[in-house]
């Protein structure tokens, strides 16, 4: 199947050559980020509204307690910076394992035939890790958002509270920037609706991590500005609804990637919040976007329906249920690689490749088979999975320090921040090897998303705080 051709990109248009165009906006979400009294203070004076659709039942006053794990949790108190400095990580004897670079082939080369050097014999010694990097030590630079972060965002782009904060390069020589998206999103809370958005992004051009991101002015119609804005001082939704399921309260990014200066996202429509790091998902899907981020559309061939009844006339093909989340890796051998794990915490990563200029369209995807099939052409239900659950939010690169694959999610059942090394996106994985431990950070922590710009031994990624409900940049020394 052809990969719709775009040939432009426009809020207001339905369709574009098969490329949707969501127009319309959420109602409020059953959740809320209020704690602080910047967020509860009226709004600017002339601050425009969010658009919406029309009447919306008022939120319930809460963040779901799906989001995390340890529900309740403590509020941020004042001195949350200065205790989070130089946190110790946890250290695992087991773990410390000498570096094994792995073998680099080409850009564009052939890539080893799926049973070779892959899968070990059956009754052969589990391989050693290939790095050990548990007890790297890890800190706190600094709040990417929050009322009172170095960005203002609630003064400057209408955000008290949001998570996530998924990072990429956006492949522009001529202008390279960070974007970032970010999940619900909300901004003052004593207006109706509390100002909330499925989602929201900003763009950074900072190199020098060591003192946090910033991010510039956001300024309309300009798609090189800090942030997609609706008006000076309020960052808009990027990706709406495109009304295909019965029943949505979330459209949610998961992972995102350039590929030439063509921006990809990958997200999911969220059907209910459970509990506990349960949630459930209508369909997973990609959009994409042609200017920087500023405007977004999706592929319909993109969407992986999550059961029978979640789409109505939508087709569920088995496996699809475990691509509902997703993180992209730009694989050494020119295949990118697609991480998938269902909805909610529990679930096991599981693996998928494309070829990075047939990412929209899922029959082109080879699915990665450990049981001795190796790379198995458009069957999702043919993956099983490269490591087990529990697996929370992932994000996933090739590391040039380590010689090695890495990939960190929080671990469900502990939310601890969690890294794994490989010498192949399919494996052998290493053993679980701690991070950041939930009890060193309380407060709920969860989403840790390698920022692109690590070089070295240092290792910067975003890590969602659910306490104060936004996103801190983290930075671990590599060893």
């Amino acid at each position: 199947m052809a990969i719709p051709r775009i040939v432009r990109i426009s809020v207001a248009s339905a369709t574009v050559f098969g490329l949707i165009m969501p127009i319309g906006y959420a109602p409020p979400a059953a959740a809320v980020a209020c704690s602080s009294p910047e967020a509860n203070a009226d709004p600017p004076a002339g601050m425009p509204a969010i658009p919406s659709p029309g009447p919306a039942a008022p939120p319930t006053g809460r963040r779901p307690r799906g989001t995390n794990d340890s529900a309740p949790l403590p509020k941020l108190g004042p001195l949350i910076t200065s205790l989070f400095k130089a946190i110790p990580a946890p250290r695992s004897a087991q773990l410390q394992a000498a570096v094994t670079p792995a073998p680099t082939p080409p850009l564009g080369a052939s890539p080893v035939p799926p049973n070779a050097d892959r899968i070990a014999p059956e009754g052969a010694a589990t391989p050693p890790p290939p790095a050990g990097i548990a007890g790297a030590p890890t800190s706190l630079v600094d709040f990417v958002t929050g009322p009172t972060s170095p960005n203002r965002t609630l003064e400057r782009f209408g955000i008290s509270g949001t998570d996530l904060g998924i990072p990429w390069d956006n492949g522009d020589p001529a202008n390279p920037q960070v974007l970032m998206a970010f999940g619900d999103t909300f901004g003052y809370c004593k207006v109706h609706g509390q100002q909330w958005r499925y989602n929201t992004l900003f763009r950074s051009q900072d190199h020098d991590l060591a003192h946090g991101i910033h991010v510039a002015d956001g300024v309309p119609n300009n798609p090189y500005s800090g942030s997609p804005v609706w008006a000076p001082g309020l960052s808009k939704q990027v990706v709406p609804s495109i009304h295909k399921a019965a029943h949505e309260t979330g459209v949610i990014p998961t992972a995102a990637v350039s590929i030439g200066r063509t921006q990809y996202m990958s997200f999911m429509s969220i059907k209910n919040w459970g509990r506990d790091g349960d949630w459930s998902t209508n369909y997973s899907g990609i959009a994409r976007s042609n200017d920087n981020g500023q405007s977004w559309g999706i592929f319909p061939g993109s969407v992986r329906v999550a059961a029978a009844d979640t789409v109505p006339g939508g087709r569920f093909v088995p496996g699809n249920q475990n691509f509902q989340m997703s993180a992209f890796m730009k694989g050494k051998d020119g295949y990118m690689y697609s991480f998938g794990t269902p909805s909610g915490r529990s679930g096991a990563a599981f693996l998928s490749r494309v070829s990075p200029n047939a990412l929209p369209d899922l029959t082109k995807y080879q699915y990665w088979n450990g049981d001795g099939k190796g790379w198995v052409p458009a069957d999702p239900g043919a993956a099983t999975p490269i490591f087990p659950g529990p697996v929370g939010e992932m994000s996933g690169q090739y590391n040039d320090y380590l010689k090695q694959y890495l990939v960190l999610y929080t671990n469900g059942g502990n939310n601890d921040v969690i890294a794994r090394t490989a010498p192949s996106p399919e494996g052998p994985w290493s053993p679980e090897q701690p991070l950041v431990s939930s009890f060193q950070m309380p407060g709920g922590i969860y989403a840790p998303m390698i920022h692109p710009w690590s070089t070295g031994k240092d290792l910067y990624f975003n890590l969602s705080l659910w306490s104060a409900y936004d996103v801190m940049l983290m930075h671990t020394v590599l060893p």
